[in-house]
């Protein structure tokens, strides 16, 4: 399962969730810092990636376009880089399941 971090997100949670999501990366890294949500949802879904956003935007495109791209929606709040990190770590098994299950496609975590 392949992450990709949107702009709202640190980068620097690609490499700290290497060992749990090979080949994750974040908007920036592939030259979509600025882009508009369509287009990062286009990169996501044509390279098998699994958007993960705070931005309910992505949420709501999903609900009109379906998937993929998957959706791993954080809804909390203002919080640190390393809270994001232990959500993810935490429910590192709820991604792998979002990811196999072809009937789902939005992980809301809070």
């Amino acid at each position: 399962m392949k992450l990709l971090f949107d702009e709202n997100l640190a980068p620097s949670l690609a490499p700290a969730l290497e060992a749990l999501f090979p080949d994750s990366a974040h908007v920036d890294a592939l030259g979509l810092g600025s882009a508009d949500d369509a287009a990062v949802r286009e990169y996501a879904r044509t390279h098998g990636f699994t958007i993960v956003t705070k931005d309910a935007d992505f949420h709501e495109r999903a609900t009109l376009l379906g998937y993929p791209p998957k959706i791993v929606w954080i809804r909390r709040g203002n919080c640190s880089t390393r809270e994001i990190e232990r959500i993810l770590r935490d429910h590192a098994e709820a991604l792998r399941e979002l990811d196999e299950d072809k009937n789902a496609g939005i992980l809301s975590l809070l």
